[in-house]
């Protein structure tokens, strides 16, 4: 069994243009080559007694002298040869030609136009051209057919499904190749296991869940779980997106999915992999028109669909999607989608186990430590960690190394989460010294406050992200919960930068905008969201939308208590920032130490800061 690519269209359009360039070069030819030797087959040559017989019958009508040659033409009554429109003779010496041509009613022409009959004329330029797109029309139809016969689907169809089918061996996934998703994989191996052996559920009464939803942020290896269960399962994979469902004219979404279900009953068992399910699942409002007609149309079709086929028969639903709040009630019941399968952010022992599985690609020194690189890689997704051992391979190449390094990963890290470095970045002495102090004045605050993740790097090199320079920090382990006390200190360590700045130039300069973003960010989700404000305790004043896409967020309390709020979160970050400014008074000798030598080496790490730091 074959995939169906998605190249196919472009093919048939190379197609059309490839047969239709050769009938216009045929017809260029025709027109270059046939045309003139007609014009030319059109002038009879004879011999000038012959012509003074058509003079003396009065039988030539118009004559011109071209050169040394006579060009003349037969009247109107005389019966011509077909395809001839004009005759030529050589001119010989003859003082009574003139007075002989007079005699016999000849007209003098200043130029006689030759041109191909008209029975030729409609043949070269009228039947021809019609023949020849015809035939090559034919042989156009012939080649499509068999192209997409050989595919399975008859030429020039429509409500067809675009679904990739991939035979039973060519995912080429199976559930080694996914790590990090270990809960997922659980709630899918039964699936796999059903698959395998439908008799033994058959006989205590249990059926196969119908469909089972894949819910997570980008990135987390959604598809690739599907494509897993297949590989696993060694039978027929359907992968299709949502989007390819929605189509301009009112119905042909639903006959999509009409002919997606007939093709997978054909093929049980099977599954069949819908992603970006929240493209035609979406919630009905039942007062649309247009395309949004189309789109509910195509969700019933869908649901009638599940409901209508038999769970027996092994064919299985799997979706995807990245935003699960927007999806149809009616589309998440049981009996449709039965399960709901988380497919979060990995964990550190995940993060771990994903970078070994693509560590196994590239050629790696011995000595490299994934655990260090995954603690660093906090937050990443499997395709950002994918993309991490990719770039370090890729720097390796370039430092003309044949082997990745822990330099080349840590590197990478900080490619995928602040860019590349900007060598060319012209920054003034002033400006550096002001972001030495800037960065600092964060890791002198994050060391000097208990709970806070230690500091791993300071560089002032900047980056193609914006960023002038940055302090990174690195748990020592997986936090999943945050108390009171740390979300003030991060909020304190956010502002050291800041109050470094005012501290040591009595200015403050822009380079806190992002800075000042998160900590507003995490004063606002301890009021309205984690409980932690005296005046509001527990009570949800905020909502998050999207949770799997940047998380927004939006007030859901009266304007009064919104102001409130606000004057709460001012409140909390104040006090923050003059924590900082009391650390970085205390430590005022530390601080310009520690700026003076980041100055100097540009980029430093967190033993060499806390070995300054602890220096007396």
């Amino acid at each position: 069994m074959g995939v169906k690519d998605n190249n196919t269209n472009k093919n048939h359009r190379k197609s059309f243009f490839y047969y239709y360039g050769i009938v216009l070069l045929v017809v260029f030819l025709l027109n270059t080559f046939l045309v003139p030797q007609m014009m030319e087959r059109s002038v009879r040559e004879v011999s000038y007694d012959q012509f003074l017989h058509f003079v003396e019958a009065k039988q030539v009508g118009m004559v011109y002298q071209d050169g040394e040659s006579l060009m003349f033409t037969l009247k109107e009554d005389v019966e011509k040869e077909w395809g001839v429109t004009a005759y030529k003779t050589g001119l010989w010496p003859d003082a009574n030609l003139t007075d002989r041509l007079l005699d016999a009613g000849v007209v003098f022409s200043q130029e006689i136009v030759t041109q191909p009959s008209l029975l030729s004329t409609i043949f070269v330029q009228w039947i021809m051209p019609i023949v020849l797109f015809v035939v090559i029309g034919q042989l156009l139809g012939r080649t499509l057919q068999k192209k997409m016969g050989s595919m399975g689907n008859p030429a020039m169809t429509f409500g067809k499904s675009n679904a990739k089918i991939y035979a039973e061996t060519e995912t080429g996934k199976t559930f080694s190749d996914v790590a990090g998703q270990e809960e997922a994989k659980e709630a899918l191996k039964e699936i796999v296991d059903f698959l395998h052996n439908p008799q033994k559920y058959a006989e205590i009464g249990a059926t196969l869940p119908k469909g089972a939803l894949l819910v997570g942020p980008p990135g987390t290896g959604k598809t690739l779980l599907a494509k897993a269960v297949a590989g696993e399962a060694h039978v027929p994979f359907f992968s299709i997106s949502g989007s390819e469902f929605v189509e301009m004219f009112v119905g042909m979404g639903a006959a999509k999915v009409r002919d997606l279900f007939k093709q997978a009953n054909e093929k049980a068992p099977c599954i069949v992999f819908i992603d970006e399910i929240d493209t035609i699942g979406k919630k009905r409002d039942g007062g649309g028109i247009g395309g949004n007609d189309e789109r509910e149309q195509t969700l019933n079709q869908l649901l009638t669909e599940m409901d209508g086929f038999d769970g027996k028969k092994g064919v299985v639903i799997l979706a995807a999607t990245n935003r699960p709040e927007s999806l149809d009630q009616a589309l998440l019941r049981p009996g449709r989608f039965d399960r709901r399968i988380p497919v979060e952010l990995p964990d550190l022992k995940g993060r771990e186990a994903i970078l070994r599985v693509h560590g196994k690609d590239v050629k790696l020194e011995s000595s490299v430590d994934f655990n260090s690189v995954a603690r660093a890689a906090s937050g990443a997704s499997g395709a950002e960690l994918a993309n991490i051992v990719n770039e370090a391979a890729l720097r390796a190449v370039r430092m003309g190394r044949s082997v990745v390094n822990q330099s080349d990963l840590e590197e990478s890290v900080e490619v995928v989460v602040a860019g590349y470095q900007r060598k060319d970045a012209s920054v003034s002495k002033n400006e550096k010294r002001i972001v030495a102090y800037h960065e600092i004045g964060h890791a002198l605050v994050a060391a000097c406050q208990s709970n806070s993740a230690p500091v791993h790097k300071i560089t002032i090199i900047p980056r193609t992200s914006g960023a002038l320079g940055y302090t990174m920090q690195v748990e020592a382990g997986e936090r999943f919960l945050m108390s009171k006390e740390e979300a003030l200190n991060k909020i304190a360590t956010f502002t050291g930068g800041r109050a470094a700045e005012e501290f040591m130039f009595q200015s403050i300069t822009t380079g806190a905008a992002n800075d000042i973003e998160q900590a507003t960010k995490i004063a606002r989700a301890m009021v309205t969201r984690y409980g932690m404000s005296d005046q509001f305790g527990m009570v949800a004043l905020e909502t998050v939308n999207n949770q799997y896409l940047g998380g927004d967020t939006s007030m859901v309390c009266a304007p009064e208590t919104a102001k409130a709020v606000d004057d709460e979160v001012i409140a909390i970050v104040k006090a923050q920032y003059e924590k900082a400014m009391g650390i970085l008074k205390a430590h005022a000798a530390k601080l310009n130490e520690l700026s003076e030598y980041l100055l100097e080496r540009e980029t430093i790490t967190g033993e060499e800061f806390m070995e300054i730091l602890q220096r007396e």
